[in-house]
């Protein structure tokens, strides 16, 4: 069997509510994959608009045959503006609907008209042919332009609607994410001077001042150990990847905005429910192919797969790709967020699984069982959650989140999130290189009673991707331990 691969490529059934079985899951559906396409509003339609990729279709009359579930589906996920929008889609679909068939039946008798005047013989009937032909052309000339307005407007519509969620999922806001399992040993206790940010400056293995005068702020220069250690994490998550069976991938660090639309990201920027702009990636102004930073190797990962067909055998595929993250909003300031916790720039290995449909919802729970065997080899407590409606935003049918414990932080920083997006392509990160850092740090510091770092604790598993001395800093030596593998489902 034939499978069709488009980046981002969309089921037409994805937007009917989900049933007991995976037939409805709206994860990148390839059996059915012949449109490109995402379910979050994007504002810039020009990017659409000029793309050499067809323009998405959605399953209109899912949505309207479902619009009870779909108004449902918005409130429980707190779309801005969702109120009124299923029944004004309804509406716009039904007049579209007219058109189309105004338009087809118009074109019919067209043909039929043309052919009457090529073999007609008698005088009276040709002229009156060639009347009924000029109205015709003029009816058309009018009611074709309405039916492609209406098409696009269906369209706008359309991508505000967010995919169907999972059955599991909890609804409402963050607080009510469900904690799935928790992992590594005990959490130490909330300690300020555990800060990554005291530990980076003391040890002098990161410069947030040099880097704020070089290029600004939430910029930073990894020096030495901690430059060692960006290489050695990169290394360890790919490897063990690897031996799972990912193909390692280096990936652009620019894509067309196109290509990022369509995978869920919005690149222009938009307005949020206060009204106030939010800026999402960086653009490279007057490129030909308006051209903007990858947010996620995610994006040119699915990029990849545009326009291909595959064998039903040859799937799952499996990535693993290696690439710099570039976020133009990094997100609230203060305390809490300083150091390398929220950056412009960061490097990501992310895992990639483009699947058939009935190998999705096991491809999730693959990556994620992958994502803990990386974690638990780095020794620091973690937990997993299903994160419930309200954080899914518009493209994701279910999303787990990793949380670490941060003694520096006295909380749960995230280290990556793995969402089973509308149709059959699944991520994962393998390692968000800056937070792994901080949980490192935080966890790992040997402090003496003054409160200054004099050794700290890393994971054997990094040993053999180690390249430098045996110390971070020049008189705090590496303690490498074997982390102990402990978890407590809940």
């Amino acid at each position: 069997m034939l499978v069709a691969a488009k980046a981002r490529a969309m089921l037409f059934s994805r937007h009917n509510p989900p049933t007991a079985t995976i037939n409805s899951l709206s994860a990148k559906r390839l059996s059915n994959a012949r449109n490109l396409t995402h379910t979050r509003k994007i504002s810039q339609r020009p990017d659409i608009a000029k793309s050499v990729i067809e323009k998405p279709r959605l399953d209109f009359k899912g949505i309207a045959e479902n619009a009870d579930y779909h108004a449902q589906n918005l409130r429980n996920r707190k779309i801005p503006k969702g109120q009124g929008l299923v029944e004004e889609l309804k509406e716009v679909h039904k007049r579209y609907m007219e058109l189309r068939t105004e338009v087809i039946q118009a074109r019919t008798e067209q043909n039929i008209i043309g052919k009457k005047i090529k073999s007609t013989q008698n005088p009276q009937e040709r002229r009156q042919a060639i009347n009924t032909a000029a109205e015709l052309k003029n009816f058309l000339a009018v009611q074709e332009p309405l039916a492609d307005a209406t098409e696009a407007t269906l369209l706008e519509l359309g991508l505000q609607i967010p995919n169907i969620t999972h059955p599991n999922s909890p609804i409402g806001p963050e607080a009510l994410a469900n904690v799935l399992s928790k992992h590594g040993p005990e959490p130490l206790q909330a300690d300020i001077r555990r800060d990554h940010w005291t530990i980076a400056k003391q040890l002098d293995i990161i410069r947030f001042e040099e880097a704020a005068t070089t290029t600004g702020s939430f910029w930073y220069f990894l020096r030495g150990a901690a430059a060692l250690l960006e290489q050695a994490l990169i290394n360890y998550s790919l490897s063990t990847a690897i031996k799972h069976g990912y193909t390692p991938i280096s990936t652009p660090d620019v894509v067309k905005a196109d290509i990022a639309s369509r995978c869920g990201f919005s690149p222009r920027d938009a307005v949020d429910v206060n009204g106030k702009k939010v800026n999402h990636l960086y653009h490279l102004e007057e490129t030909s192919n308006d051209l903007v930073l990858t947010g996620t190797a995610e994006i040119p990962l699915a990029g990849m797969f545009t326009h291909k067909t595959f064998f039903e055998k040859e799937l799952p595929q499996r990535l693993v790709g290696v690439g710099h993250a570039f976020r133009s909003e990094a997100g609230s300031r203060g305390a809490m967020t300083r150091g390398l916790y929220r950056v412009h720039q960061f490097t990501k290995v992310e895992l990639f699984a483009l699947t058939e449909q009935k190998q999705s919802e096991a491809m999730m729970e693959e990556i994620r069982q992958l994502q803990i065997q990386i974690f638990e080899g780095l020794g620091f407590p973690f937990r997993v959650l299903d994160m419930p409606t309200e954080e899914l935003g518009h493209a994701a049918y279910r999303k787990y989140d990793i949380e670490a414990w941060m003694p520096g932080r006295d909380g749960q920083l995230e280290l990556k999130n793995k969402a089973l997006p509308f149709a059959h392509t699944l991520n994962g990160t393998a390692a968000a290189i800056p937070r792994l850092i901080i949980a490192l740090l935080e966890n790992g510091v040997v402090l003496n009673d003054a409160g200054q770092p004099v050794g700290i604790r890393l994971p054997s598993t990094l040993r053999p991707f180690w390249f430098g001395e045996e110390r971070l800093g020049p008189y705090t030596p590496i303690h490498w331990f074997d982390p102990t593998i402990t978890t407590q489902t809940t």
